[in-house]
């Protein structure tokens, strides 16, 4: 079959290992948006916060670079604006500021993760990690849950539209019981399904499943998590006493 080649395989290969986008969330997580390191690691939280978004562009994902930006410039334009607005509108940019700083990096990275990883190359990863089925198989669902639901959301919003259901139409106060209530009960169908799904599929026997992805770690791997690694040793030193710069 052309999908089992090894050519067909390498070219559906995404830019990076599915382990090494896992490791990059897990850093990005505890390092900008937790902010561990405080002050002291800035530079480096300065990079960290760029890698996201190059990632993207090497992975061709326009819109989610774009909308990644945008956020991003707001939060940065709300602290930066925040010294001339009057008291109360002062701490609203700050809160909203500081929050689109710290969690949009993150969650770009999030969203990069789940947009260039198959279902298959994400267990094939927690296979070679040697995670327990019972962390694989839920966090598998999950990846599928997002985009299913995303996808359900605009039809729902298109269809009510249609019929003049939406914020700023004739029939904005309906917006509450027509679109949301809709999307709750979708929301807990698709769960079901998709958990359904992972179980005719094999997911919990107690037979290794055989995987046609091809996975590995490549030079760009191996740049990226020596940086991880870098990132980390940084803040042990820091911790220590020992100033780098």
């Amino acid at each position: 079959m052309a999908y089992s080649s090894e050519r067909s395989q390498d070219a559906r290969r995404g830019f990076l290992d599915p382990r090494t986008k896992l490791t990059l969330v897990l850093v990005l997580a505890v390092f900008v948006m937790g902010g561990l390191g405080g002050e002291a690691l800035r530079p480096v939280k300065t990079i960290l916060s760029a890698l996201p978004f190059a990632l993207l562009l090497a992975e061709r994902q326009w819109k989610r670079f774009a909308r990644g930006i945008l956020m991003l410039g707001i939060g940065y334009g709300l602290l930066t604006v925040m010294p001339f607005l009057p008291r109360a509108l002062n701490y609203l940019a700050l809160l909203c500021g500081g929050i689109l700083t710290r969690f949009v990096v993150t969650v770009v990275m999030g969203e990069y993760l789940i947009a260039t990883t198959s279902v298959s190359e994400f267990i094939s990863a927690m296979e070679h990690l040697h995670v327990p089925q019972a962390i694989t198989i839920p966090m598998s669902v999950m990846f599928r849950l997002f985009p299913t639901i995303s996808a359900e959301w605009k039809s729902i919003r298109r269809a009510m539209r249609m019929r003049g259901i939406h914020l700023g139409g004739a029939k904005a106060s309906q917006v509450l019981e027509y679109q949301l209530v809709p999307m709750m009960t979708s929301t807990v169908r698709i769960g079901e399904e998709l958990s359904a799904s992972a179980l005719t599929r094999g997911l919990g026997g107690p037979t290794r499943r055989t995987n046609i992805c091809r996975i590995g770690f490549r030079a760009q791997d191996a740049v990226l998590l020596a940086g991880c690694v870098f990132v980390v040793g940084v803040w042990t030193l820091e911790l220590c006493g020992v100033r780098l710069w």
